[in-house]
């Protein structure tokens, strides 16, 4: 499986007495699926995937494939800092039928070079399904350099890109210039997808497109097909909402847009709570300017 364009991790709506949506959870996809996204990773760090149970991830995959039927891949967030839990969740992922998973790498433990790799071999080992290293270094506290990523990849088959939220872009060229023939990445970053995609990288993992899914797939696609003054000109456009979904913790801005235009309740779990009143003005300024149409300039 290469994984390539544009994939939307997927916010997960909750009512305000904190359950799931899944009424609002359909329509999200419904919005990414007009919009000819790549596919949807759902219970990721957007999806509010560390405060999310085992049975109600299980309710949100099935959701999600059952509703999708196919049309783009879904792609599970399943990692966790423990192996065993880690390889149990995906094992429900699979039997829920997603196409991927999406492996945080073990935070809080912050395991060595040999742990890493033998974490990932373990899952590889367990469950025969397309893998993605995610790393995320302002999450887990630890950057996964590219020397370990490429250890993971030529150890594991399964493992078959990365996820790259270092916000790195010297190590991303370091693993798209030495990775097996097998193994891509996709930029974690959304305003990096650009400059990614110009490196090497195949596709981007986005925040963004929870609400501007049709005009930054116009961008992703762009790049990839090397139309890049094109890319650059949608980069320009974008550059304020990529400001404005880290105002605070993601997914604070983006559910709070994704509110303000009509599609959720403005519902969070704790420890996450509602942003405060500056940042809200803030995002209704970006509100306004929100339209999923892009017209280039000549």
């Amino acid at each position: 499986m290469r994984i390539t364009g544009l994939h939307t991790a997927i916010v997960t709506p909750f009512l305000s007495n904190g359950e799931l949506d899944l009424p609002s959870f359909t329509r999200l996809l419904d919005l990414q699926l007009e919009a000819n996204i790549n596919g949807v990773v759902v219970c990721g760090s957007t999806g509010e995937g560390a405060t999310i149970s085992t049975q109600e991830k299980i309710t949100l995959w099935n959701t999600a494939v059952q509703h999708v039927k196919g049309r783009v891949p879904i792609i599970a967030g399943t990692g966790s800092n423990d192996t065993r839990t880690t390889i149990e969740l995906s094992k429900s992922a699979v039997a829920a039928g997603v196409q991927a998973l999406l492996l945080v790498t073990p935070y809080y433990n912050k395991p060595t070079h040999n742990g890493l790799v033998a974490h990932f071999r373990a899952i590889n080992d367990a469950v025969d399904i397309p893998q993605i290293i995610y790393n995320v270094p302002g999450r887990t506290a630890q950057n996964v350099p590219a020397e370990t990523q490429l250890a993971i990849a030529e150890a594991c088959q399964n493992v078959v890109a990365t996820k790259e939220a270092s916000f790195n872009l010297e190590q991303m060229c370091e693993i798209i210039r030495n990775a097996p023939s097998h193994f891509t990445l996709l930029a974690g970053d959304d305003s990096l997808a650009l400059p990614a995609i110009a490196s090497g990288a195949t596709g981007v993992i986005a925040v963004l497109s929870n609400y501007l899914p049709r005009v930054f797939g116009l961008l992703v696609h762009a790049a990839l097909d090397g139309n890049m003054r094109s890319a650059q000109e949608i980069q320009m456009h974008l550059m304020p909402y990529y400001k404005a979904n880290f105002i605070e913790s993601n997914p604070l801005p983006v559910k709070y847009l994704l509110h303000k235009l009509g599609h959720i309740e403005l519902a969070f779990r704790l420890p996450l709570t509602v942003p405060v009143a500056s940042t809200q003005s803030k995002l209704d300024e970006v509100v306004a300017t929100i339209n999923d149409a892009w017209t280039p300039s000549s």
